[in-house]
């Protein structure tokens, strides 16, 4: 009996066997495609969810807000009598100067004419010098050497400012050079009617010449554009936004570069004006400190200067001053606030009820095991916010027990944290 059982056996192995062979193909076919729906079914899953927790950092948050302001001054202009003239610049854009400094220069009247028929004099008189052996040309040979040396510094400077006080050292070299040559020579001789003629020609010029000088100390400014007397810093009640807008400037616009005036600008401090309507601008009070991004990307610290109720708000500076001069309008950034702290994401943060508070908490995960903690929310914005521990005398007030205290966790750095789906 047991013999035919195991006869009976072996043949129904051998017909399943013969079975699985027939359908080989198609059972491997229906396993691979079992394999790959469970894989398709995890990536579409890590997708959506890309993962269940997330690690505590430290990190940074803010609240910014974009807006359009308009930029004063503390500018006095200045500009001279011969203002038609064309100004040669002695102090460079952007430069600071003290005050009695002179700025810059207005160009002579025939001044180019004079210039050249000086230059044809100085070339004669050089002419004349070199053929004649007379008791001055030592000192002028000295005189000559010096004035090759700062011609060749000339070509060498790229520096507006020490290329024109080359300039100077050359022409009050030539010019003693031509007193020396003058004292020298015999009266009625070539040389000495060449000098004469050349010191004409320059008290002409020097007389025909109107410098200017600062008038305080600050930078120097060659975009002028009328609204200094306008955009001033005396009364900051007076920037309503009907009358900012009846300016007509344009956001960006760079002021040009004037040929008839030049200004000495505050460099210490400047304000910025600026219409809002957020709530943060709605709350914010006069001599509160935050930050402003200007066009550059820099960030420098500003305090609320004057508010009025339409929450027109001037804001002032103490840095990046410079950075300014090119602008009367410009678009720049306001941070109302910035935490630093540990930084976790709104996602991962629940609440429970605790007598009358609603207490934030947070869900740690170590090893397969979870652990709630309660968290003291410092600052949040749209998606995160900075938390810290809440200490023990603030548990108590929100009537935590001192055994619940004991054996309550605390959140720290790098600790796994679940995201609430």
């Amino acid at each position: 009996m047991k013999k035919g059982t195991e006869v009976q056996n072996k043949k129904k192995k051998n017909k399943l066997i013969v079975v699985l062979s027939k359908y080989k193909k198609q059972i491997l076919f229906i396993l691979l495609l079992c394999i790959l729906i469970y894989i398709i079914n995890i990536v579409v899953n890590l997708i959506i969810n890309p993962t269940d927790t997330v690690f505590v950092e430290m990190g940074q948050i803010e609240e910014k807000e974009t807006a359009v302001g308009y930029i004063i001054r503390d500018e006095t202009v200045l500009k001279g009598e011969n203002y038609k003239n064309g100004i040669e610049q002695i102090k460079a854009e952007g430069e600071k100067v003290a005050k009695g400094e002179a700025i810059f220069r207005y160009y002579s009247n025939n001044e180019e004419n004079l210039i050249k028929k000086i230059q044809d004099l100085d070339a004669k008189i050089d002419e004349v010098m070199s053929n004649e052996d007379s008791p001055y040309s030592a000192d002028a040979k000295v005189l000559e050497g010096q004035i090759d040396t700062k011609i060749n510094e000339i070509y060498e400077e790229s520096s507006l400012t020490n290329i024109q006080d080359a300039k100077q050292s050359i022409s009050s070299n030539m010019t003693k050079k031509a007193k020396i040559a003058g004292e020298s020579s015999p009266a009625g001789s070539y040389l000495k009617k060449l000098i004469i003629e050349r010191s004409e020609y320059e008290n002409q010029l020097n007389s025909g010449a109107e410098h200017l000088s600062a008038t305080k100390s600050g930078v120097v400014s060659y975009r002028v554009d009328g609204y200094e007397e306008i955009l001033t810093t005396e009364d900051f009640s007076k920037y309503t936004k009907k009358f900012l807008e009846n300016l007509k400037l344009r956001t960006g616009q760079i002021i040009p570069t004037s040929s008839e005036s030049g200004k000495i600008i505050d460099n210490y401090s400047c304000y910025i004006v600026s219409v809002l309507d957020s709530d943060y601008a709605r709350d914010v009070e006069v001599g509160d400190s935050l930050s402003l991004i200007l066009p550059s990307g820099s960030e420098v610290d500003a305090t609320v200067e004057y508010k009025t109720n339409q929450y027109i708000i001037t804001f002032k500076i103490d840095k990046g001053v410079e950075e300014l001069i090119s602008y009367r309008k410009m678009s720049f950034s306001i941070v109302w606030w910035s935490k630093s702290g540990l930084k976790v994401p709104n996602s991962a943060i629940s609440e429970e009820k605790q007598n009358e508070n609603n207490i934030a908490y947070i869900t740690r995960t170590r090893i397969g095991y979870e652990d709630k903690i309660l968290v003291k929310i410092l600052k949040s914005n749209e998606k995160y916010s900075i938390v810290t521990n809440y200490s023990t005398e603030e548990l108590t007030e929100m009537g935590y027990t001192s055994s619940e205290i004991r054996s309550m966790p605390n959140i720290a750095i790098y600790d796994e944290i679940l995201i609430n789906k």
